[in-house]
């Protein structure tokens, strides 16, 4: 019973829900992030640079061949090519770095903007209220007890 809410109580606290909350808007963030490199920076990216595409560049470690047969009996079994592909991974660098600078401008423009926030002069403090009728009263009557 006491690991239950020993478990109850972990699962519950503030920290471990502002850190669930804080990956659920992180995924739904990634998703924009991703579909503005995707949908909007790199078509005009793309024609820049000449429509380079990486991902179809391998190292072939082994050819592949389609099966040989003799009607229906097999003389040499299909193999699968065996290929590092090692455009892909350049690409997916390349995004990652677009990715990156792409986020480092988003939270450069929100530090700038509470920077400036921060450094707006705060407004003049007002001055107190007038006391109340009940304050004045006593303060009557301790002035009429110290005389």
């Amino acid at each position: 019973m006491g690991m239950i809410k020993e478990f109850k109580e972990f699962a519950v606290k503030g920290n471990m829900l502002d850190m669930a909350v804080g990956i659920i808007i992180g995924g739904a963030f990634g998703k924009i992030i991703t579909s503005l490199v995707n949908d909007v920076l790199m078509p005009p990216l793309g024609m820049l640079l000449g429509k380079v595409d990486f991902t179809n560049l391998k190292a072939v470690l082994q050819k592949g061949h389609d099966a040989v047969m003799d009607g229906a009996t097999v003389l040499k079994p299909a193999v699968s090519e065996v290929t590092i592909n090692y455009g892909m991974f350049i690409q997916t660098v390349i995004d990652f770095l677009i990715v990156a600078f792409c986020i480092f401008i988003v939270i450069k423009g929100m530090n700038s903007l509470k920077r400036k926030e921060e450094a707006a002069p705060a407004a003049p403090p007002a001055a107190p209220p007038p006391p109340s009728d009940e304050v004045l009263l006593l303060r009557e009557i301790r002035d009429l007890l110290k005389k």
